[in-house]
Formats: C-alpha cells, structure tokens, sequence
C-alpha cells in the first residue's frame, strides 16, 4: 500500500520502509489503548520502568559494552563513544528521571476560553498526538527518554536508531519498557523500535504521515536538515535537532574566578549539543582574559582555536569526529555584537554572558535570538532535565512558533477547541 504524501529514497519495497511501516501500523493500532489507560497506569508503569533499569542493569550494561566495543573497533571517535557509553552512574540517572517523570503533575488538558455572543461555551483541550516517532543516533539513554515522554503524552512510539546503538536500545526496550507497559494492562506494541539501522529506515519515518504524524530528528547537521526537508514534502511534523554549540561572551566587567568557572562547568563533556563551542571575548580585555580560559581549557585537555580561523566561526567541535577537544575564540566589540556573533554564527541553541554588570547582561540577553540566553550560568543547563525537571525528546532550534528549547511531554499534543451549548 502507498500512502499519500510518502517521501522516502528508499524503495517501498525496500527491507527498511516495509520495517518502519510495519513499525508504525503495530505502534497506530496500539496507540488508542495507551490513550485509554489513562494517567495513573502509565505513571505506574514508568515507575516500574525505573525499577526495571535498576533490576536489570548487568544485562544492559552488558549490551551497552558490547556496543561501545564494536563502535570502538570501527573506529567511532571519543566524543561520540561518550554519548554510546551507558555507565551505572548514568544507568541509575535514567531511572531516576523515569520516576522524577511518574510523579510529574501533569497539566490541566481542558481550560474555558470563553462564551460565545449566541451562548455557546468554548474550551480548549490538549489531546494526544496518536504515533510519534524518533530518529537519533549513538545515543541510547534517548530511547528512555523518548519513550517515556511520548508514553506520558498519550501517543504510542516508532524509534529508529543507528546501529552503533541498536543492540543498548533493544535491550532497553525489550528489558524494561515493553515489561513495564506489559505489567500495567498497556499494550506492548506502543513501543516499537525500528530493527534496521541505516539512513533508508529514518527517510522512510519521515515520510509516512497518514501514520506517523510528527517525528523529533536528533542527529548530525546534514542528515537532520535532509530529514527535515523529506518530511516537510511528506506533510510530516518535523522537530529537528540539526545543529548545536554553546557560545560564552566574557565581558570586561567578568573577573577571573567568573570566567574560571564557566568555562570549567561548559567543558565537562564535550560530545554534547550545549557544551561550550565558541568562546567570544571583550576586546579591551582579550589579553587579560584570553590566558584565564585557556589555562582551564589546556587544563580539560581541550586545544584553543584561535584567529585567524580557517573554518566557520560557529563550526561545531562535537560533530567533528576526532576534533572534539576544540574550542574556537574569538574577539568581539562588546555585548550587541558578541550577541549578534552568536546569533549568525551557530544555531542559536544557547549562549552565556559572564558579567558582574548588570545592564552589559540585560543587554546581551535582549540582543540575542537564539533559544536560551544566559547570564553567568553554563549553557549546559540548556537540558530538559537540568532546565525543567524533566527528561526530553529533544531540543528545537526553529525561528518558528512551536515548541522551542526542550521538548517535553507537554509539547507532544494537539490543540482542539470544544464548543458545547450555553450552560
């Protein structure tokens, strides 16, 4: 069967587009169930989720392994080993924000709008998207987090992952969610993970909107903006997390601890989005401040790219596979343009202004655009989990009306306006 709108450079009859379909149709039949359980079952079963991670962590830790072993004979880089990499550590912070999840108020989903002249009520109710899907790469915590917002959110899910991470994301999903969903009365298929590594399976996801409405893409640069194009000639909701980088501005008015510290807190991992990526500092205190964030840097193990540069202002050190351990500086002429600089120059995800004066940081966090400004914080808070408590599926960069930032379970439905008679 076609369905209309179906955009995809795999053929339909391809192994990849007939496992996605597949995929979908299984998570669209089961999606009206997880709607029906309501609230307190799926509560309950992101509880048992997190006692399930808990439970079984040496056979998930043991998958993981298998995974970081394969991905490091293939010659997969540090960074992106980070992110691949499950440890007990971060095994146990998974389980805890399914239970951080489960115990989240969730907000009203019906509010009164107004009467109408003729007598007529109206309200506003936020109803369930039906299936979601998710494309990430070597990142298998986000199956976790994935599923369990789409889960809280009342839609059934379609993951696809990348092969680095198939075997730590099929032993999350048959281990733990499946279990969970199983103990509670929820219908197993509202979890389904994609077999089938490989590009074809994540263009064919995007291309099949009579089932899978809107898809969150969580990956590199280029392939995100093509997925983003493929689903948009579809009519598929794209979310997309193309591009990251962090930008600190250190203003003349910063002192050395300030600037230590900042620049210590964005560098603690450096195969992340929100992690410090350009470094831009006042003119009239280039000298000054220039050896205090290079001491730390050198310190981390991270090498300064320094002016004149050779690449983009705002190329993103984390996707440059073996170059991770970069940090790109440049001088700037105060706080507008260094705002500007950030602006133009990367994805707009976040940028810090170090400052102890008050009006040099209103006004740089008037003059940038991006999705989160902040002023003598680490733009790695730019974290669903750090920023609002809750684990997310992603973070949307778009100049457009929607959710932007960390994408949470709240963002995943749909508005609907009820009219009912005059009461």
């Amino acid at each position: 069967m076609t369905y209309p709108g179906a955009v995809s450079q795999a053929p339909e009859s391809s192994a990849e587009f007939v496992a996605v379909r597949a995929a979908a149709q299984r998570a669209a039949a089961a999606a009206p169930g997880v709607r029906a359980a309501g609230g307190p079952a799926v509560d309950t079963a992101l509880r048992t989720a997190g006692g399930l991670l808990r439970e079984k962590a040496p056979e998930l830790l043991a998958a993981n392994t298998a995974d970081v072993e394969s991905a490091t004979a293939n010659g997969m880089a540090g960074g992106l080993l980070d992110r691949l990499r499950i440890t007990p550590e971060r095994l146990a912070d998974m389980a805890t924000q399914l239970e951080v999840l489960a115990d989240t108020p969730e907000p009203p989903t019906e509010r009164f709008v107004r009467d109408l002249p003729s007598g007529e009520r109206v309200f506003e109710r936020s109803i369930p998207v039906g299936v979601i899907g998710a494309v990430f790469e070597a990142r298998p915590n986000v199956t976790i987090d994935v599923a369990s917002q789409v889960l809280k959110a009342r839609s059934a899910a379609v993951l696809r992952t990348g092969s680095a991470a198939l075997g730590s994301a099929t032993a999350l999903v048959e281990l733990v969610i499946a279990p969970a969903l199983a103990a509670h009365a929820i219908p197993t298929d509202a979890v389904q993970l994609v077999p089938l590594p490989g590009h074809a399976g994540a263009e064919a996801l995007v291309g099949l909107p009579d089932l899978v409405p809107l898809v969150v893409v969580r990956g590199s640069g280029e392939v995100t903006r093509k997925l983003s194009m493929l689903g948009a000639a579809a009519g598929t909701r794209v979310l997309a997390h193309a591009d990251g980088g962090g930008v600190l501005y250190l203003d003349s008015s910063a002192d050395d601890a300030l600037v230590e510290r900042l620049v210590h807190d964005s560098t603690d991992r450096l195969g992340v989005c929100n992690r410090l990526n350009l470094l831009l500092i006042d003119r009239p205190v280039y000298d000054r401040l220039l050896p205090v964030a290079e001491k730390v840097l050198r310190d981390r193990g991270i090498t300064l790219s320094l002016p004149p540069h050779e690449h983009a202002l705002g190329h993103e050190w984390a996707l440059d596979s073996g170059n991770e351990a970069h940090v790109t500086v440049a001088p700037v002429n105060g706080a507008v343009e260094a705002a500007l600089t950030a602006a133009r120059e990367t994805s707009g995800l976040a940028a810090c202004v170090a400052a102890t004066d008050e009006t040099v940081a209103r006004t740089f966090i008037d003059a940038y655009t991006g999705t989160g400004v902040f002023w003598n914080a680490p733009t790695r808070l730019l974290d669903g989990y750090k920023l609002l408590g809750l684990p997310e599926t992603g973070i949307n960069v778009d100049h457009t009306p929607g959710p932007r930032g960390p994408v949470t379970y709240p963002d995943l439905a749909l508005r609907q306006f009820v009219i009912l008679p005059p009461a």
